[in-house]
């Protein structure tokens, strides 16, 4: 039925059905599917329940995958633990020096968990709780106590292990690994670029910072800042073991899961009520994020037979843009869209037609991961769907606006990160090149 239809008229139909069904409030797993459907109506005469079970299947039998839930379980494991507090109080004596003073907490604290944690809005969370009360008791500016704590969550994506990034390197076929090592060096730039901002912003609003805690003895500062050490430990081991190849990312999620519970139990957080709502919590949440995978898995399916991927990729080939112009064109889309979806959706509802295109282009597979993750992170604090601005609207008592306003000059930065990334790529690609070196 309707083989003859132009591709045109084809993306045309279904781009509208999409908005159809994503307005209707149908999940987008489901969205999907019903896109995939549509699709081989109208193009093919293949048996549409062989190729949806096929698609599902192979998109869900991956060892790749089985990293995801562990990395999530993770997460909220040390979400439920003591951290948060730990964390506040072993690096608030060492920031008294810097203009902005403990703002500088929230970034290198969610910068901290975001290498055990997967997950932006469990980063988000878990450093808020005890960061918020503590710097509104010392009178610190709640914009920018807000905004700095919406942006540094995100840093729960960027830096490894990240959900995102497991979800990527799967729907486009990368190395899970590879995606996580490029991801390590745009985390610290845009940790750098988060702290700069707080810096030049408390010198120019000086009343706004309130002053210096009393001095510490340095041997107090240690004191404070030793039940920091297994975290940190975690961190190194996880890292060290990707840099040097001494473990698969599952492997390292695995190890990752078993450092956690062993920081629980060293916290007195680790209860039988604890370890069970961390099970069903990763379980609701990988849950979710596999069966958006299965009906992605089957709408990239269905649209190889419709020939839309590969007659944009045609298109962006005879439209000869460079691969900076094409990456421009993307993030206007991808700041767009994420206004409208989540960033997990967000990735899977664009790797079947942006992927052809920019393998087209020339542009490194592992180094648009990292850029894709940028903009998730955008995702994040971007009015009305942003996940960070529900946590600490209701973390704080404002509404999501007042809360995304705070957290704009953030949203810039995360802007100006994509901009260098797009300039100086070996950024991002230095550690996987010198991890696995290009034949």
């Amino acid at each position: 039925m309707f083989h003859d239809i132009g591709l045109v008229t084809l993306s045309i139909i279904l781009l509208g059905f999409l908005i159809v069904v994503l307005s209707a409030g149908v999940w987008i797993a489901v969205g999907l599917g019903l896109i995939g459907l549509v699709a081989m109506v109208f193009t093919t005469s293949v048996p549409v329940g062989a190729v949806l079970a096929t698609s599902v299947w192979s998109a869900s039998a991956s060892w790749t995958l089985a990293a995801l839930p562990l990395f999530i379980w993770m997460g909220e494991i040390l979400f439920r633990t003591k951290l948060s507090e730990e964390m506040f109080r072993g690096l608030a004596p060492w920031l008294q020096w810097l203009p902005g003073r403990l703002v500088h907490v929230n970034v290198i604290g969610c910068g901290i968990f975001a290498a055990v944690s997967g997950s932006s809005a469990a980063t988000c969370a878990t450093i808020g709780k005890i960061a918020l009360p503590e710097l509104e008791k010392r009178g610190y500016d709640k914009d920018i106590s807000l905004g700095s704590l919406a942006g540094s969550g995100t840093l729960g994506l960027l830096i490894p292990p990240s959900i995102p990034m497991v979800v990527y390197a799967v729907t486009a076929n990368v190395s899970v690994l590879q995606v996580f090592l490029a991801g390590f060096l745009p985390g610290f730039l845009v940790m750098a670029l988060y702290s700069g901002y707080i810096i030049v912003w408390s010198l120019l609003n000086p009343s706004k910072i309130p002053p210096r805690d009393p001095s510490m003895p340095f041997r107090k500062k240690l004191a404070e800042s030793t039940k920091l050490i297994p975290c940190l430990l975690l961190i190194l081991g996880v890292f060290f073991a990707l840099v040097l190849g001494l473990a698969t990312a599952t492997e390292c999620a695995a190890w990752g899961v078993t450092g956690a519970l062993l920081l629980a139990w060293w916290s007195g957080t680790l209860t039988r009520a604890s370890f069970f709502e961390s099970v069903m919590s990763a379980t609701r949440l990988t849950c979710m994020i596999m069966l958006i995978l299965a009906g992605a898995a089957y709408c990239t399916a269905a649209m190889a037979y419709t020939g839309i991927p590969a007659a944009l990729a045609e298109w962006v080939k005879g439209q000869n843009l460079t691969p900076g112009m094409l990456a421009l064109y993307l993030s206007i889309m991808y700041i767009i869209l994420g206004c409208l979806v989540d960033g997990i959706s967000m990735i899977v509802l664009t790797m079947v037609v942006v992927l052809p295109m920019i393998k087209q282009a020339g542009i490194d597979l592992i180094w648009f991961g990292v850029y894709l993750v940028i903009h998730v992170e955008m995702a994040q604090i971007t009015p009305p769907v942003g996940f960070n601005l529900f946590v600490l609207q209701n973390m704080s008592g404002r509404d999501t606006f007042s809360v995304a306003r705070a957290s704009f000059p953030f949203f810039i930065l995360l802007i100006i990160a994509v901009f260098i990334i797009t300039e100086f790529p070996q950024i991002v690609l230095v550690l996987p090149h010198l991890a696995f070196p290009p034949s």
